[in-house]
């Protein structure tokens, strides 16, 4: 089959790899026929390499057809439409029962320290061939899957996968209430979805980006939407909007892609600089984020608030102002999100024929896989309007 392959820092070429097999009888194979470039792909594009083998199948945001399972995977039968899950989780276990299946204990990446397994995610998170690709073995697919009807077109569905759920954790940690004010760090994909759901929930949301497509875009939805390049102190600005106190809560939807912190980016270019067996070390136990958005959330937010964080972010020793966030109060949370635990909230919105979240028009770009190289480099650049791309195998 065809797939898209890491070969390095800002190489990703589609490839002719094995197809994919029934190995365990709880898999499933499926047939791909929509998979998302997520900015958490920049992440491997561009920093990650230390943690990456050339020829690994990327991509964690798939859909397609069933086309076999194994004797232990009775939900779903050849011919079904799912939706996969980015991360591989049993459904029986302690934490899923918990609604944490990001840390199922049966699937956990134990010689990694890590929890649950993701697809196409590095050697940190199991190495297990991605969803960028014609087709994909599943495991635990008697659970690790999202059935969905025929019908409406993949769009409606796709982002079931990670989207949507990341940014209804996103908003769920915020836990803002009715009436309150949520700012938005980063208008991505997340940040976008985010706003979207918080705005459904009777909440205020006040957005803040540097790419002017992005501000449109959430302006036209009914966003308060703040560039930064049009601030000297965006902190300031948003006091100014919430009665001098700041919001109730911030989601900071950046993460590590965050801009403006010269330390942390020479840090990621050495990482990505060294042999692999000294930068995979360095990556996982050095400051080599850039926090700049965190350290925004910190100050905006009002005494008292809530920080959720769900950009993603590595490293153990970035130094954190915890003087100023024990003083203010503040509440932390965060964490891949737990996508079975929101199904049963987001499935009514996506079978909704009034498409409350704007799915059918989510993405900006659809490319077929072949392209797929080309739609990491303009989303990787935020060039052509590139917020979310949507892979069609």
């Amino acid at each position: 089959m065809k797939a898209l392959t890491w070969q390095g820092k800002r190489d990703v070429r589609v490839e002719e790899v094995p197809d994919p097999t029934i190995q365990e009888p709880t898999d499933a194979i499926i047939r791909v026929t929509s998979s998302g470039i997520c900015g958490s792909d920049l992440h491997l594009y561009e920093v990650l390499s230390p943690f990456l083998d050339a020829g690994d199948v990327l991509g964690h945001e798939p859909m397609g057809i069933v086309e076999a399972v194994g004797s232990e995977v009775t939900a779903i039968a050849p011919g079904d439409r799912i939706v996969v899950p980015f991360q591989i989780s049993c459904g029986h276990c302690f934490m899923c029962g918990q609604g944490l299946q990001t840390q199922c204990e049966t699937t956990q990446v134990r010689e990694q320290g890590m929890g649950a397994p993701l697809f196409g995610y590095t050697k940190l998170y199991g190495q297990v061939p991605g969803g960028q690709a014609e087709y994909l073995r599943v495991p635990q697919a008697q659970y690790t899957h999202i059935k969905v009807p025929d019908g409406p077109s993949d769009d409606r569905f796709v982002y079931l996968s990670d989207v949507a759920p990341t940014a209804y954790q996103a908003v769920a940690y915020a836990d803002v209430p009715k009436g309150g004010t949520l700012v938005v760090l980063g208008l991505g994909p997340i940040g976008d979805m985010a706003s979207r759901i918080a705005m459904l929930q009777d909440v205020r949301v006040i957005g803040v980006d540097l790419v002017p497509e992005r501000l449109e875009r959430m302006r036209a939805l009914g966003v308060e939407a703040i560039s930064l390049s049009e601030h000297d102190d965006v902190v300031e600005a948003v006091r100014e909007l919430t009665g001098g106190r700041g919001p109730d809560a911030v989601i900071d939807a950046v993460g590590m892609e965050a801009h403006g912190s010269p330390t942390g980016k020479l840090a990621q270019t050495m990482s990505s600089l060294m042999p692999d067996a000294l930068a995979a070390p360095m990556m996982r136990k050095a400051g080599v984020d850039r926090l700049e958005a965190f350290y925004l959330a910190i100050d905006m937010v009002r005494r008292g608030g809530t920080i959720s964080l769900i950009g993603v972010y590595g490293g153990q020793a970035d130094p954190l102002p915890m003087l100023t966030m024990f003083d203010k109060q503040i509440q932390l949370r965060m964490g891949q999100a737990n996508v079975k635990r929101w199904v049963d909230d987001l499935l009514p919105l996506v079978l909704d024929d009034g498409d409350p979240l704007g799915t059918e028009t989510f993405a900006t770009h659809h490319m077929p896989l072949s392209e797929a190289a080309h739609g990491y480099e303009i989303f990787q650049k935020k060039d052509d309007g590139a917020i979310k791309i949507v892979l069609k195998p």
